[in-house]
């Protein structure tokens, strides 16, 4: 009796076992005629079958799952459709399949190009998830974790986007490294490669070649940087001044986290300490002429007009070609102007007031002449620049050289 019983239990397994292999060829059939729906109906009635099989049957199953959930064109499909491809590749490939990786590696390609094409539609929200869904796929590959932090504070979702950076920091994720390219001799056509093994074994099957690499900067502060951002804009300003801190705690000299804190202060309406700040990255780096001009844009801020001159002049001294920077000059020059003319219409018709008003007259001359030479300068780096052209007729006006009026008049759009 129980010989009959465990005979019987024999033949129902193995029954079984067969109905599941019939069922993953039906599935494999329906995949070649790009019946999709149908394969994924016949995968999901044997689904939970499968797990207490040989890996063979395992393997032909999510090989079968990965390239339903696929499709015929990947791009096109849902991410929640591509995250179970991949992960259904992922199966597959840990059970031995050869064929799985390349599948993979098609699937997170679908995931990056529909992200890039919602991107440049600002549709960042979605970009994220794709490119988190990416990342989920490989979690070597931490930059599309970055990219989707970057999405995600591109749609203003700070708190998701927060989370990312997080996870990056605590990663220790610095984005510095070497991508390896070469062009595809086939299609003309430059493509990157995981590695630089995987690039050289291309090269040497002749249908790669003119290698090349390109070095990639850390992220790092930038990195620090959104995660103290980010706090600011939750009003969490103290939260935000200690990513910072903590980041040059690590790396005191670095030039990109001062000045990341920098930002910090700056957007927190903390000028003097900007100031203060910048000031001592120009120390290490003197010849930085953007720098310079923002401490000249920042001291106008604060009202100090002389001081906002002579970080202007720095800045030309070390970039001649700086347009914006001789337009400010002559800006803070002129900041005087509306003083002088207010005082003007406020004197009397007194001797004394008649001497004054003659004074300040002189005074707002020379303060156009001083001007002239930076609006003159600006207009020659850039002719195009209608706000100083503008300045110089005004100017030469108020002087009565009609000859440069002319000029700059022919010069207007």
């Amino acid at each position: 009796m129980k010989t009959k019983i465990i005979a019987v239990g024999l033949v129902l397994a193995s029954t079984t076992l067969f109905a599941q292999k019939r069922e993953i060829k039906d599935a494999e059939k329906a995949i070649d005629k790009e019946n999709f729906s149908e394969a994924k109906s016949i995968l999901t009635s044997v689904e939970s079958q499968v797990a207490g099989e040989k890996d063979r049957i395992k393997e032909d199953y999510y090989m079968a799952k990965g390239m339903a959930y696929m499709g015929k064109q990947p791009q096109t499909q849902s991410p929640s459709d591509l995250k179970i491809a991949g992960e259904s590749f992922q199966m597959a490939q840990e059970l031995g399949n050869e064929d799985a990786a390349a599948k993979l590696g098609d699937v997170r390609n679908a995931l990056i190009n529909s992200a890039i094409a919602d991107q440049n539609a600002k549709k960042y929200k979605e970009a994220a998830q794709k490119l988190y869904t990416s990342y989920n796929l490989n979690k070597k590959d931490t930059l599309h974790l970055y990219f989707a932090a970057a999405n995600l504070t591109q749609a203003q979702d700070y708190e998701a986007a927060l989370n990312y950076y997080n996870k990056l920091k605590d990663l220790g994720y610095t984005g510095k490294g070497i991508e390896y390219y070469a062009i595809n001799t086939e299609t003309g056509e430059k493509e990157k490669f995981n590695d630089k093994n995987q690039r050289d074994l291309y090269l040497k099957s002749g249908s790669y070649s003119d290698p090349t690499e390109e070095k990639l900067e850390s992220k790092k502060s930038e990195i620090y940087k959104n995660i103290a951002l980010i706090y600011l804009q939750q009003g969490k300003e103290e939260k935000g001044i200690q990513a910072i801190e903590d980041a040059l705690a690590e790396n005191p000299g670095d030039t990109q986290l001062m000045l990341a804190k920098a930002d910090i202060y700056y957007k927190a309406g903390q000028k003097d300490k900007y100031t203060e700040i910048v000031e001592k990255v120009l120390e290490k780096d003197p010849n930085n002429a953007s720098l310079y001009y923002n401490l000249g844009v920042t001291a106008t801020q604060m009202g100090d007009p002389k001081k906002a001159i002579e970080y202007y002049k720095k800045a030309i001294e070390v970039d001649p070609k700086m347009t914006n920077a001789y337009i400010n000059l002559a800006s803070s020059t002129l900041m005087k102007e509306q003083g002088m003319i207010d005082e003007m219409n406020s004197l009397g018709m007194s001797k004394a007031d008649t001497k004054r008003y003659e004074e300040l007259q002189k005074e707002r001359t020379q303060l156009y002449k001083d001007a002239l030479p930076y609006l003159e300068k600006a207009v020659e780096l850039d002719a195009n620049n209608q706000q100083a052209i503008q300045t110089l007729i005004n100017i030469h006006s108020q002087l009565g050289n009609d000859d440069k009026v002319a000029k700059y008049k022919a010069m207007k759009n």
